[in-house]
Parts: C-alpha cells; sequence; structure tokens
C-alpha cells in the first residue's frame, strides 16, 4: 500500500511542524521569562521515530548554542523569526506537495461524467 505510506508520511511531517510552530511560539511568548530555556525538536530524528512509532511524542531538546542573557533567559528574537518562517515555509510546501500530488488520485476516485 504505498498510497497509505506515502499520506502517513506527509501527515506525521505536518503533525511535527504543528509541534514545532507551538514550540516557536512559546519561546517567543516567554522571550522576557526570566530562566526560560528555549526549545525545539530535532524535526528529521523525529520524523523517523514517529514513522517507526506513530504513538511517541517527538523529543523536545532545549536549545543549544545560543547566548544567555543576565536574566538566565536564552530566547532570541531574530532566531525565533527564522525558526518560524522556515517551519512556515516548510509546512506551505509539504501542504502544496501533497496537494498537488493527491489530484490523480482523487480524479481516479470520481465518477465518470459519460455515465460508466
Amino acid at each position: 500500500m504505498p498510497h497509505v505510506q506515502f499520506l502517513r508520511y506527509y501527515g506525521e511531517a505536518l503533525v511535527l511542524d504543528a509541534e514545532r510552530a507551538r514550540l516557536v511560539a512559546s519561546n517567543i511568548a516567554n522571550s522576557d521569562t526570566p530562566g526560560y530555556k528555549a526549545r525545539d525538536i530535532d524535526f528529521r530524528n523525529a520524523l523517523q521515530a514517529r514513522l517507526q512509532d506513530p504513538a511517541r511524542p517527538p523529543r523536545v531538546e532545549y536549545r543549544q548554542g545560543l547566548p544567555v542573557g543576565l536574566d538566565g533567559n536564552d530566547v532570541s528574537l531574530p532566531y525565533e523569526s527564522v525558526a518560524a518562517a522556515r517551519n512556515a515555509r516548510r509546512t506551505a510546501a509539504t501542504l502544496k506537495f501533497l496537494d498537488q500530488s493527491t489530484q490523480g488520485l482523487i480524479q481516479a476516485l470520481r465518477p465518470q461524467s459519460n455515465g460508466g
């Protein structure tokens, strides 16, 4: 069933994109919270893990290598803005690819107008 695997792969990718968008939004919302540490997921590793076990939640990790402010907060708004834009672009590309890729399948499933 290659179609099932195809849809499962991109479905899991969209789920992870949504989770990553939530994490980036949380980072931005907490940019002024003392001691807050930015969190993210490694998309490729998370997707591979989800394809092996769909019930497995993505591993959320603290971001590394960003400067920490005097208040202990390491959220970088420019970094988060770029992360949000990249995530949105990947989500849009995935949705467009799914739309284009499934058009033939949708056409095949529609009843023919010639009565056959």
